[in-house]
């Protein structure tokens, strides 16, 4: 007498990530990609616009200062440019799984997004030799508030895909470090209206490490072995 076989389906593992659709998740991911070559782009552009701007010494934020002849198509992109960062950590939240160090670093890449998008159209500096006013003082410490919201995505993701990602984030971070202390001992110069040889490049390397970091990071997001459980991880245990 033929018997019949019912298959029990496998229990869900209780550490499997909770995945949205693989294409709008990729897709959310290469908002990552988007956001830093925006980003980079927009920095050039408008650099060509504003006719004696210096790279090498003047900063980002007076690309798009009040009065500065590259502020509109700044201010528009770098909105666009906030957009896909918030998009991007969506991706990171939805390729997190049970990892709480990934969404603490989506969490901070929202928040990213949230600042920039606040304070790039209302909070902009005045132009050198302008007297300064609360713009100012409100673009500094939204500034300092973007800073310490990067180190601490850097931070909590760095532990995410192994050692060589730990290392690459730990040199980011110090590179951060170094830059950003070397840029802000120029920033009374800046306020005084003195010269500020290097300000610029200093403040690109600092950005330009960040922005790095946001490509490889969407790159490590995009392996298929994502969502797969690490060796040493136990069915039921839970992820750092």
């Amino acid at each position: 007498m033929a018997e019949t076989i019912h298959q029990v389906p496998e229990p869900t593992r209780p550490d499997a990530p909770r995945e949205t659709p693989s294409g709008a998740r990729t897709a959310l991911l290469l908002c990552g990609v988007l956001a830093a070559l925006l980003y980079a782009v927009t920095t050039v552009l408008a650099g060509m616009q504003w006719e004696g701007y210096s790279s090498t010494s003047q900063t980002i934020s007076e690309l798009f200062a009040i009065g500065a002849p590259s502020r509109p198509l700044v201010v528009v992109l770098f909105l666009v440019h906030d957009v896909l960062v918030i998009a991007f950590a969506l991706g990171i939240w939805a390729s997190a799984g049970r990892r709480r160090a990934l969404r603490v670093t989506a969490g901070m890449l929202i928040g990213i997004g949230l600042v920039g998008l606040v304070a790039t159209p209302f909070f902009p500096i005045h132009l050198r030799g302008v007297e300064g006013t609360l713009t100012d003082t409100m673009h500094a410490a939204l500034t300092a508030v973007l800073v310490l919201l990067i180190v601490l995505a850097i931070g909590f993701a760095a532990g995410a895909f192994g050692k060589g990602f730990l290392l690459y984030s730990l040199v980011t971070l110090v590179t951060l470090v170094v830059f950003g202390a070397l840029a802000g001992m120029q920033g009374p110069h800046m306020a005084a209206n003195e010269p500020t040889p290097w300000l610029g490049v200093f403040e690109r390397i600092n950005v330009g490490g960040y922005l790095l970091w946001l490509l490889v990071l969407a790159v490590a997001l995009w392996r298929p072995s994502m969502g797969a459980r690490r060796p040493g991880v136990n069915a039921g245990q839970r992820e750092p």
